[in-house]
């Protein structure tokens, strides 16, 4: 029994024991995360096996199942003569002149949609997912820089606070030196809450809390010439129109109710004692076209299609020009990173240079607060200007229709 008993202990811990998902360390690694948890990518599998299924009853040799009519007729409750009747017939549902080929080429247009859907969902979510992940590298550099900047001012104060003990700075200076350091920890306070911020909205796309990871921007694509066929947001509107076509053609064979075969066999007996008679029958039901009802469904239908193809000819127009847009900004970025690393090179030894003047008394207080000041901003501004360069290379290759990896 106690055996038992620390069993059942065990497993109630295993279940309560929340499951923790391993840090994300890479971009690709982010979007499997973030689609898996898509409620898309959770249905998907079902819709897709419902697209399967009327692929196949297109297929059938009957637009609907066939029906099993069962009847009979008998005097038992007036004359009582021993007369009965009983038939049984079969109902054959008959395809459309045209009407099967079209169901089939509309069904199949169903399952492209359906596939257009979840590519273009899920280039949604990487574009969703990039932003937030650029977001997060960026705040978690800045306050890797700002904490960097507090640990220096604090070297500063320390530094100036020895040399105000030894006479050789005025007390004033410790505060200036003292106010920096104070400026410097609420900067960090302040980049903490930020990469805090940017970690959540990660975690929440994601599910799981993102790792400490080096900047490694996406690899640059190689931009073909039929880049705009393969893009995922197109290829959804292609999809719509091409269902909408088919819906269309589907419509024009439908211009009346499906007709119906019916196969039948009587046995009937007239009065007790009498034989017998056995008969069979075979009708075929045809009705009449339905006239505006016909109409009215052809009209919508191509209503459908024409919105449907417009909107793919000017979501193309769109892609082209954000795909252009989304090229030039990279190489803006690139041209402003690489400016950005020599400004903070040139303010790295400048500030070097002052910071060995201050030692030997050649140089003031506020000079020193200046210069390190100054190359702050453009540590800053270079550490800003690699990640944006990353950012855009991400928006570049989403305005292509490529996918995180």
């Amino acid at each position: 029994m106690r055996c038992n008993a620390r069993i059942l202990v065990l497993l109630a811990l295993v279940l309560v024991e929340p499951v923790r998902a391993e840090p994300l360390a890479t971009l690709p690694q982010a979007f499997a995360a973030a689609w898996a948890r898509h409620p898309l990518s959770q249905s998907l599998p079902l819709q897709r096996s419902a697209a399967a299924a009327r692929l196949d009853a297109a297929a059938a040799w009957t637009p609907e199942p066939t029906a099993l009519a069962i009847g009979g007729r008998s005097d038992r409750f007036n004359r009582d003569r021993g007369a009965e009747e009983v038939e049984l017939g079969l109902a054959v549902p008959l395809w459309l002149p045209g009407e099967r080929s079209a169901s089939r080429a509309l069904a199949a247009a169903d399952s492209g949609l359906l596939e257009g859907r979840a590519g273009s969902l899920r280039l949604q979510l990487a574009g969703e997912l990039r932003a937030a992940w650029w977001d997060w590298q960026l705040a978690r550099d800045e306050a890797a820089l700002a904490e960097a900047t507090a640990a220096s001012a604090a070297r500063l104060r320390d530094d100036v606070a020895r040399r105000v003990a030894a006479g050789d700075l005025a007390r004033a200076d410790l505060h200036q030196a003292a106010g920096a350091l104070a400026a410097a920890e609420a900067d960090q306070a302040e980049a903490a809450v930020r990469v805090e911020a940017a970690a959540a909205r990660l975690q929440w796309l994601t599910g799981s809390a993102p790792g400490v990871v080096e900047l490694r921007p996406e690899m640059p694509p190689a931009e073909a010439a039929d880049w705009l066929a393969a893009h995922p947001a197109l290829a959804e509107l292609n999809a719509r129109a091409e269902q909408a076509r088919q819906t269309q053609e589907l419509a024009r064979t439908r211009s009346r109710a499906n007709p119906e075969l019916t196969v039948a066999t009587r046995r009937e007996r007239g009065a007790s004692g009498e034989a017998a008679e056995r008969s069979w029958s075979l009708a075929l039901r045809i009705p009449l076209a339905s006239g505006p009802r016909h109409t009215a469904a052809i009209a919508e239908a191509g209503a459908d299609r024409v919105e449907a193809e417009l909107a793919a000819g000017r979501e193309g127009e769109r892609l082209q020009q954000a795909a252009q847009l989304a090229r030039s900004q990279w190489q803006a970025a690139e041209r402003r990173r690489q400016a950005s690393d020599e400004r903070a090179r040139l303010a790295r030894e400048t500030q070097a240079f002052f910071d060995k003047a201050f030692r030997l008394g050649e140089s003031d207080l506020p000079t020193r607060l200046r210069i390190a000041q100054e190359t702050l901003a453009a540590e800053r501004a270079a550490s800003r200007a690699r990640i944006q360069q990353a950012a855009a290379l991400s928006a570049y290759r989403q305005a292509l229709g490529l996918l995180p990896e």
